[in-house]
């Protein structure tokens, strides 16, 4: 049994998740972590060298990849995009959106240009925002308003949540 992490970058996902799994003594692994090891690049640099669609093509296949058990998975906030994928690394998994509002994600990212934000040169931020925010609607089992929440009360509310 895993639990996997999905929403839009910073809403916690690594942070937390790396947190979760120390109180529920399960492994850790961050998706985005997988696939710039086997790509040997950041992930900026796959989207600036390689395009869109490869850097969906090796987020999916990092996602294949994957074969654990009793372990948190932080994905990428494009994982998504991948059907193939999320059905994969669903399988087996508690499913949890860390969701917040458009207008917290934007005021929290600091780096947007080189953040690795897959698609961000073909549309604006907010589309983007709503494009994902249906599809981790559609893959979550449990949805966990995030915002306004710090890193300690975002894990303890999950916590409280998973335990029921």
């Amino acid at each position: 049994m895993n639990y996997v992490l999905i929403g839009m970058p910073t809403s916690g996902k690594s942070t937390v998740g790396v947190m979760l799994a120390k109180e529920i003594c399960f492994d850790f692994l961050d998706t985005d972590i997988l696939l710039q090891r086997r790509e040997k690049k950041m992930i900026q640099k796959i989207l600036d060298e390689d395009g869109l669609e490869s850097f969906y093509n090796i987020e999916e296949q990092a996602l294949l990849s994957v074969d654990v058990d009793e372990t948190v998975i932080s994905t990428g906030g494009s994982a998504v995009y991948s059907a193939a994928g999320m059905e994969h690394i669903c399988r087996n998994a508690t499913v949890i959106y860390l969701e917040l509002p458009l207008e917290e994600v934007y005021g929290r990212i600091e780096n947007l240009k080189s953040r690795g934000i897959a698609g961000l040169s073909h549309m604006h931020f907010s589309k983007i925002y709503l494009e994902r925010k249906a599809l981790y609607e559609k893959y979550a089992h449990i949805t966990v308003n995030a915002s306004g929440l710090s890193k300690d009360e975002l894990l303890k509310k999950i916590l409280k949540i998973i335990s029921k």
